[in-house]
């Protein structure tokens, strides 16, 4: 899967909250974990509202 940053991780390491595009025509959220019980192949993450702005306005939205 390629993942396209549009949102979010300017810390200068890959382990920030950060909003992807895939080529699967999807989006991917890195964020920090919250909720440990959730269905096998998920989670919960929490990032930043400026993060989820910032890719809100990078998707023409």
């Amino acid at each position: 899967m390629e993942l396209t940053r549009i949102a979010g991780g300017d810390c200068g390491r890959d382990d920030c909250p950060t909003i992807f595009t895939t080529d699967n025509d999807t989006i991917a959220v890195q964020g920090y974990l919250m909720h440990k019980e959730t269905p096998a192949g998920e989670a919960v993450v929490e990032i930043p509202v400026a993060v989820f702005r910032e890719a809100a306005r990078a998707l023409g939205r």
